[in-house]
């Protein structure tokens, strides 16, 4: 989440650059060149000014804490300048981000506007929450058709989450859910046509608001695990979100006789789970534990 930054010898000409001879675009040559701080030195001015791609990839930066320090409330800003403009991947980030830390009502909020619009993502969380009723109300049918929006785009986990309400739902609400999904309108249903101009980074991967409520077999109690890796769920600024996390991922299988590491770094509170035995195995685990994660060493 925090890699040591890189900052390019051609910092200063960037800085003193002209503005108009700068532009998002070249900030984005700047960030695929791990140039990360020349990238902020050129997003920065044109976010101040207003763009919404260059709010959001400054966003990106704090977030992930290349070219400036991991500063979640300073990401949250530039990702909620970006979403006021309409910004569909600010949109989703902030969303996420909002619901993964616990503030619910918020993460909701903007998860529903990206959802409507036709992002993947949104859709697969939003209508998770509208099935269980998780921070807004319930509505089976119409949280299904978000999911199976979400499905027929090609998202894994929400075809994952489909198979699973499938067997929850009457045949009779799949049917009301799939015909109320394809009675959408298309321009509803498929990102902005313009291209974004957004930094090629990691984004955050949906989070299931809670698994689709239904019986579920406890885990079988797991001997303590053993390794030299750990996965990193997120870096939070409260102790508590971290835990909350924790909290709402502990279940999983992929986490069984493993436990949380609260690790501190500067402001932030970095949420660890482990130990694996291999990073292939935190990474495995990484992808059957539904939220944003990577694997890191614990040496």
């Amino acid at each position: 989440m925090s890699p040591k930054y890189l900052v390019a010898a051609a910092l200063a000409a960037l800085v003193s650059a002209p503005l108009s001879g700068q532009s998002v675009k070249a900030g984005i040559e700047a960030w695929q060149r791990a140039d990360y701080s020349g990238a902020v030195a050129i997003w920065r001015p044109l976010a101040e000014r207003g763009d919404a791609d260059a709010a959001f990839n400054l966003g990106q930066a704090y977030r992930l804490g290349r070219g400036v320090p991991i500063n979640l409330g300073a990401a949250k800003t530039w990702f909620e300048r970006a979403a006021e403009s309409g910004h569909l991947d600010a949109q989703t980030t902030l969303g996420l981000l909002l619901f993964q830390n616990g503030d619910q009502v918020q993460g909701i909020k903007w998860l529903r506007r990206a959802a409507e619009q036709g992002e993947p993502r949104a859709q697969l969380v939003y209508g998770t929450a509208l099935y269980n009723g998780d921070g807004v109300t319930q509505d089976r049918i119409l949280g299904y058709s978000f999911v199976s929006r979400a499905a027929t785009q090609g998202l894994g986990p929400a075809k994952d989450t489909l198979a699973q309400l499938d067997g929850l739902l009457a045949p009779a609400d799949r049917k009301k859910a799939l015909a109320l999904a394809q009675a959408t309108p298309k321009a509803e249903t498929t990102t902005a046509t313009k291209p974004v101009k957004s930094a090629h980074v990691a984004q955050p991967k949906p989070v299931p608001t809670k698994p689709v409520r239904a019986a579920v077999a406890k885990p079988v109690a797991a001997s303590p695990a053993r390794g030299d890796w750990r996965i990193q769920l997120g870096a939070f600024s409260q102790r508590g979100s971290a835990e909350a996390l924790y909290k709402r991922v502990s279940g999983k299988a992929a986490l069984a006789g493993r436990g949380p590491v609260y690790v501190p770094a500067g402001s932030v509170i970095r949420l660890q789970v482990g130990p694996f035995e291999s990073r292939a195995a935190a990474e495995a685990a990484c992808r059957s534990v539904g939220s944003a994660c990577f694997p890191v060493s614990a040496k």
